[in-house]
């Protein structure tokens, strides 16, 4: 016996881990997701899980790992035999939409939301039912409070799953999908995003925000810019492989020009116009959102936004002055017009023009 596994009676919350001491064991254990070490029972302590178990067994695969019988044997095997299944599963879906051609940010998601719903109901996929799907979603909806987007996506996913790596035209391509959610694009106003623009004093930052903006990108359209991309005489930027694998261009403004080459001259970028700490990578959507967040702070606007209000501006900016939303539409990549058209709703270009009674009230003197 080398790893020993026990419980005491009537404690459904801890396992005991108990073996011979030597300095490799003890780096092996440390490097489980959950355990501490107790004075008193001289032992690791691990949950009461067979999703532990099955980590104990893999770090320790080299090792016997006896198991006090107290613990049901028949159940951990019916999961170690799960847990493979579920991996092997993981493995064809991502191999599959890397075939498909899926992007990074859609193959990561995809297989987030396929991994949540496997490991919550830990049966082989095959012997899931249409009904134990629609309480997983309902679940997701009226429990968890998730967004009908995200349900919506979560349901692509797992209907992905079925039909191009399992292969099975089961009752489960028929779950119904929630109503999509009607909600407006947060938009900043032009007083604002220029407040923004003016406190950040970071030129690199500066640089960064400017061109979201000025261009209608999304952040991950503009941390992959390269220098390659700006063409000043043109005053456009390719956009390379945006979203939905899709070329195009965009406006590039001589303003946003002046700052990029001011950053230019200070931090002299090589491969990426914008790189990381490492200059063979680009820095990341994440540090992008974070300056963001640091200016509207600096700003002193005190609204829940995240850096993609900018592209939601921009677009709403230029149909505010009278751009057509053909044009508009080019400009963001949209691929249908009525994904452009939302900023219609969030416009005051034909608003403004309306007089609310009671300012007509008050200029006829009434109040």
């Amino acid at each position: 016996m080398t790893i020993y596994l026990n419980c005491e009676k009537g404690n459904t919350k801890e396992l005991y881990v108990y073996f011979p001491y030597s300095k490799e064991r003890v780096q092996k254990i440390r490097t489980m997701s959950i355990k501490r070490w107790s004075q008193e029972k001289r032992a690791w302590v691990i949950p009461y899980s067979f999703e532990a178990i099955a980590e104990l067994k893999k770090i320790f695969s080299n090792e016997t790992v006896t198991i006090a019988p107290e613990i049901n044997l028949e159940e951990l095997n019916q999961y170690l035999s799960w847990e493979m299944s579920r991996q092997q599963v993981m493995e064809s879906m991502e191999q599959q939409l890397i075939l498909i051609g899926f992007s990074d940010k859609t193959r990561k998601a995809y297989l987030g939301h396929v991994n949540r719903f496997l490991q919550a109901l830990k049966k082989d996929p095959g012997s899931i039912s249409r009904d134990d799907i629609r309480n997983y979603f309902v679940t997701q909806i009226e429990e968890r409070k998730k967004s009908h987007a995200y349900v919506n996506q979560a349901l692509s996913s797992v209907k992905f799953l079925y039909k191009h790596v399992l292969r099975q035209n089961t009752d489960v391509l028929d779950v119904p999908r929630p109503k999509k959610e009607q909600k407006l694009p947060q938009v900043l106003s032009q007083g604002e995003v220029a407040r923004i623009l003016s406190v950040v004093k970071n030129i690199k930052h500066k640089a960064i925000l400017t061109i979201t903006y000025s261009s209608g990108l999304r952040v991950s359209e503009v941390v992959r810019l390269t220098l390659s991309d700006l063409q000043p005489d043109r005053k456009l930027i390719r956009i390379r492989q945006g979203k939905g694998k899709k070329d195009r261009y965009t406006l590039l403004s001589d303003k946003a020009m002046k700052v990029i080459n001011q950053y230019i001259t200070y931090c002299e970028p090589q491969k990426w116009l914008f790189s990381g700490e490492d200059q063979e990578t680009h820095i990341s959507e994440r540090t992008v959102q974070v300056i963001f967040k640091k200016a509207l702070e600096k700003a002193g606007i005190k609204k829940d936004l995240s850096v993609h209000c900018l592209r939601h501006s921009f677009a709403t900016h230029l149909l505010e002055s009278g751009t057509d939303l053909r044009y508009i539409q080019e400009l963001l990549g949209h691929k249908s017009s009525k994904t452009t058209e939302i900023y219609t709703h969030v416009s005051n270009k034909d608003l403004a023009r309306i007089q609310s009674p009671l300012d007509l009230m008050w200029k006829n003197g009434q109040i």
